[in-house]
């Protein structure tokens, strides 16, 4: 994670200055580091460096047979802990060294070398560990279960965050674990530095909400360290900033004496002293610069006097405070919204498991606070160290029309067992503070609603990229969320007074009453039958809007793309392509909509607006009446799409239909085969022009000209058949790293509170259940404000019609607001009771005159006036 950089600059020496003066306060007071041992797991030191005066110990986990470092990377590392030239001080120069050599001379490691190393640094009872190295995948669980093992060993754990910002839910593991102090890195402006990762943690998506990481941030640009045999160098890089990091927390904790820092000293305490005494930066939020800038002289004050205790962080959440509070300042709450979840971390200084003793408790300070209804998920054992406690906050319904602020506290009582010569429990109470914006709820045709809950990342599965271009990256691993990788699409949608809310629960545990669209982007699931069935009659019946953005899909190409593995000594494959285009196509089908399995590159302009198509599929089905817009592109996906296509004479360019926009029953729905444009991971050029403009249709009816022209409607329809649309692969076991195939349907704790645990909205009881307890029925016509009885709303029931028939066609002006050529969900809300009636009345005079044949054999023909019946 080492970024190489210049040196020399005024501010090399005001650091160096300011290490110099902090090393002066310290080593007057006698900290220095002396009989702290810190491991160094990296590719090894020499021996007999210049720049070190005790070093430990080094040991040899890889497969070379050599201890010392010729890459250099472990070498600058130590320095920065504890060089002792003067050119490059290190902070703690009287640290014991002790050097785990777990990368080759090639920056090859494996799993198994690591878990050996650990144990070894178990067995020898480290103080500290640094690790300046990580990876994306928090589900490799022996790496990440002997992690948590290593820090139950009150072993403090510092590692780097990761070098892949400014890309956001870009952490790296172990630093990504609460157990462990994740550091970034920031330069001497102290501006976060463009390499250092982003959070917020991905490991709880899609259907929860990520921690705050980094923990804190150090200076790791242009550092000063040493060469890999003698002299100094400059590098860069949250490699750079952990090690910093790591030689702050070796000067603290020979702060407490040798006898007492087992009894005082944890991973949770030091990350207590380290967050509070933290300077916040003025400039980043929260998943940038986690508390903030490290400060050694105040971590110092906090740990001199620290007493066990418990402790939330972040320990204040406050919506007036932007932009550190980012997302969360940036939409205020509302009544009728999904809940808005908050994901904080519990850290427990008095021991390595705890408990909650009981539920958390919301007490807000004045009665406007009552407006706020909150649920809590948390852990009920807090090992090791570290805990979760998320706020799943809803506005009541008498809040529609509130305008203002609510404070308050959230308290939360944690225990540990007595330590050692201790009688009673330890016992802490944590505070959260709260203060958050209020508004009325916003009419329905600003309402969007993202579909967390269908995406799919690395890990666990091989789910590959969505630009085929990118080649330093072959997996899909930023979270695919508003707050991670889409998170300049949302600032853009605030910015365009939209309100964006996040759905991580199958689609019937939303009511489509309450929202103007429904936004799906880069999908990779499946979906449950229902989930099918309720958003046809969503769009159809309750005017619910559609935005789609699909992305690749090819079986061929994903085939190609299959590796060998080293670590695990297996092949990988892709598990489906960038989105997930059968089931895309299955849930589109009732309006006669599908994608294609082309894979599409090329640049376009649609009214002066210029755009790349990056790795997009086609729309190779759409209704008659609808607008598609096709533009000349290169078809990739014959040569594998694993390398670039350079483009030949004999090449020609065809055009290809890749955005359509019609009018659904009461609804509509637009379709885009690409979601490069809005994802901020590897884009070339944005097409959020695009998407306003789609959901100023979907939502609000507002029909751009150039979008709608007449030269790009569709006078007959885009069709396809069946067997020719793209497949899913056999060869796979999808459901392994599905919440569908083999799953119940179930909503979760991210939807609204009154149908937690259930299937959700039900088809089959739409006039009961849709509508909230307490909440009154909203026209989607008449705005927010308007309410109506339930039985006044026009409803449609559905059945499927054949296209050839001819009563189909008749009830096309019904539905559409053009003429369509798709299979046809028709009203028959007349026809269906009629029928059922006139059955039930044969069927009752079939049992009457058979009891009048057996009266007539009792009483002869004394019934005989009602033959005529």
């Amino acid at each position: 994670m080492l970024l190489l950089a210049g040196e020399g600059s005024s501010w090399l020496r005001d650091l160096k200055l300011l290490h110099c003066l902090e090393r002066i306060f310290f080593g007057q007071k006698g900290y220095t580091g002396a009989k702290v041992k810190m491991a160094i797991f990296d590719t090894g030191i020499r021996a007999n460096h210049p720049h070190f005066r005790n070093i430990k110990e080094r040991t040899n986990w890889t497969n070379e047979d050599t201890l010392n470092d010729n890459l250099g990377h472990g070498t600058f590392v130590a320095g920065v802990i504890a060089g002792v030239d003067a050119e490059c001080l290190g902070f703690a120069p009287d640290t014991e060294i002790y050097a785990f050599r777990v990368f080759t001379d090639a920056q090859v490691s494996y799993t198994s070398w690591f878990l050996d190393a650990f144990n070894y640094a178990i067995m020898t009872n480290m103080d500290v560990l640094n690790l300046s190295i990580g990876g994306p995948d928090y589900l490799d669980l022996p790496f990440v279960e002997k992690v948590w093992e290593i820090t139950a060993n009150n072993i403090i754990m510092v590692s780097a965050i990761g070098n892949d910002g400014p890309l956001y839910g870009t952490l790296n593991n172990p630093a990504d674990q609460s157990d462990v102090i994740g550091v970034g890195g920031i330069d001497y402006s102290d501006h976060i530095a463009s390499f250092s990762s982003r959070g917020m943690s991905t490991w709880e998506m899609p259907h929860g909400y990520g921690r705050v990481k980094p923990d804190v941030v150090a200076y790791g640009r242009d550092i000063m360290g040493s060469k890999i045999s003698t002299g100094c160098k400059s590098l860069s890089g949250t490699s750079v900033a952990s090690p910093v990091v790591a030689g702050m927390v070796c000067l603290l904790v020979s702060v407490i004496p040798e006898s007492a820092r087992k009894d005082t000293l944890n991973p949770a305490s030091m990350k207590q002293a380290l967050v509070e005494g933290a300077a916040k930066l003025a400039g980043p939020n929260m998943y940038e610069q986690g508390a903030g800038r490290v400060d050694l002289l105040e971590s110092y004050e906090i740990l001199k006097n620290y007493q066990p205790h418990a402790s939330i962080f972040p320990s204040i959440l406050d919506y007036t405070d932007c932009p550190y509070s980012w997302p969360f300042c940036r939409q205020p709450l509302y009544a009728g919204a999904m809940p808005v979840i908050f994901n904080a971390t519990i850290l427990n200084g008095m021991g390595v498991i705890g408990y909650v003793e009981s539920p958390p408790t919301w007490h807000p300070s004045d009665e406007v606070g009552n407006l706020l209804s909150i649920h809590f998920t948390y852990s009920n054992v807090i090992w090791p160290w570290t805990g979760y406690l998320a706020l799943h906050m809803q506005i009541k319904e008498e809040g529609a029309q509130f305008s203002g602020e609510i404070g308050g506290n959230v308290t939360l009582r944690v225990y540990s067992p007595p330590y050692l010569g201790e009688k009673d429990l330890r016992i802490s109470t944590c505070v959260l503070q709260l203060k958050l914006k209020i508004v009325p709820t916003p009419p329905r045709s600003k309402r969007v609603l993202w579909d967390q809950f269908h995406s799919i990342k690395y890990p666990p599965g091989y789910i590959p990229r969505d630009s085929l271009d990118v080649r330093n990256d072959i997996l899909d691993w930023h979270g695919d969320h508003l707050h991670t990788n889409f998170h300049i699409m949302f600032n853009m949608l605030r910015d365009a007074g939209y309100y964006v809310e996040t759905l991580g629960s199958p689609l019937t545990c939303f009511d489509a009453l309450r929202y103007g669209t429904l936004l799906l982007v880069d999908l990779e699931e499946e979906y449950f039958q229902e989930e099918i069935e309720k958003l046809r009659d969503d769009v159809l019946n309750s005017g619910l809007g559609l935005v789609v953005f699909s992305d690749w899909y090819n079986v061929d190409t994903m085939v190609k793309m299959r590796f060998f593995d080293d670590n695990t000594r297996s092949w990988w494959t892709p598990v489906t392509g960038g989105a997930n285009v059968p089931a895309l196509n299955d849930l589109l089908a009732p309006f006669g909509i599908a994608f294609g399995d082309k894979i599409l590159n090329g640049d376009f302009s649609i009214n002066g607006e210029q755009s790349r198509y990056a790795s997009g599929t086609d729309i190779v089905r759409f209704p008659r009446g609808g607008y598609v817009h096709k533009f000349p592109f290169l078809d990739s996906s014959e040569s594998g799409a694993t390398q670039n296509v350079l483009r030949n004479p004999d090449m020609t360019m065809a055009d290809s239909p890749i955005l359509g926009l019609v009018e659904v029953g009461e609804g509509r729905v637009v379709v885009y085969g690409d979601s490069n444009c809005l994802d901020s991971s590897h884009m070339v050029t944005n097409c959020y022009w695009l998407l306003r403009k789609m959901l100023d249709f979907t939502g609000g009816n507002i029909r751009d000209p150039v979008l709608f022209s007449s030269s790009v409607k569709q006078n007959s329809p885009l069709y396809m058949d069946d067997n020719q649309l793209p497949s899913r692969r056999t060869d796979v076991n999808f459901s392994t790293y599905s919440a569908v195939l083999g799953k119940e349907l179930i909503c979760g704790s991210d939807s609204v509170f009154e149908i937690w645990g259930t299937k959700g909205y039900s088809l089959q009881v739409r006039g009961t259940n849709r509508r909230l307890p307490g909440y009154s029925m909203t026209n989607p016509r008449r705005g927010l404000n308007s309410t109506v009885k339930a039985s006044n709303l026009k409803h449609f029931e559905l059945t499927l019609e054949n296209r050839s028939d001819s009563m189909g066609n008749r009830y096309l002006g019904m539905f559409y607001g053009d003429e369509l050529d798709m299979p046809v969900l028709v009203a028959s809300h007349w026809l269906v009771p009629a029928i059922i009636a006139a059955t039930g009345l044969v069927v009752f005079l079939s049992f009457w005159r058979i009891r009048q044949k057996r009266r007539r054999r009792r009483k002869g023909s004394s019934s005989g006036r009602y033959s005529n019946l």
